[in-house]
């Protein structure tokens, strides 16, 4: 996939955007930009696959709820991830025109994405990226939804069909939250690493 059309909409949007050619690299990168800073980490299994937490949690204060400290419970976690200087999310869809969409059952992440950070990295594999806004809508939905929904092993109609979101009204539905970046907030840097890999749902 070629990256020069979603990299300059981004960048007219107002976003850094930085590529790399695999996971690997984009960690390299990341831990070499980010040092002793506290750091917040949404739940993301491309996060998780890229090794990223081990990397950072050597030179930085990294708070996330997938890697509970003893004694510490998930929504403390999610607060002191909240109000980090830096904060990492991975991304459910992305637009070539450069709209961003994120669905969340505690909506932790994606109200963290918005607001009260120096700078926001969003992470996104080359499986993420779709033509326009209705394809990154429809990923995020119908694609990343469900197979989150399946990792965490809930009963829902999407898992159990295994097809596509069915809009439940079920008590385990993780899609509660909906969000969608137009252009890059007016406070705070943001930078969207774009990564020739497939990673995550």
């Amino acid at each position: 996939m070629n990256f020069t059309d979603i990299k300059m909409n981004l960048e007219k949007l107002g976003y850094m955007v930085s590529c790399f050619d695999d996971a690997q690299e984009a960690t390299d990168y990341l831990d070499s930009q980010i040092d002793n800073k506290t750091v917040g980490f949404g739940g993301s299994v491309t996060l998780s696959q890229m090794g990223l937490y081990e990397r950072l949690a050597t030179h930085n204060k990294v708070s996330w709820h997938w890697k509970l400290p003893e004694g510490k419970t998930s929504r403390e976690i999610c607060a002191q991830a909240n109000v980090a200087e830096i904060y990492i999310s991975s991304v459910n869809g992305l637009a070539v025109s450069g709209e961003i969409v994120n669905i969340d059952g505690n909506c932790n992440r994606i109200s963290s994405i918005f607001y009260g950070h120096e700078k926001v990295f969003l992470v996104a594999g080359e499986n993420k990226i779709e033509k326009d806004y209705d394809g990154a809508l429809y990923r995020a939905r119908h694609i990343a939804a469900p197979l989150n929904a399946k990792r965490l092993g809930t009963k829902t109609p999407c898992v159990i069909k295994g097809d596509k979101c069915y809009n439940c009204k079920s008590s385990e539905r993780i899609c509660r939250g909906l969000s969608v970046l137009w252009e890059k907030p007016m406070i705070g840097e943001f930078e969207v690493i774009l990564i020739h890999d497939k990673l995550g749902f």
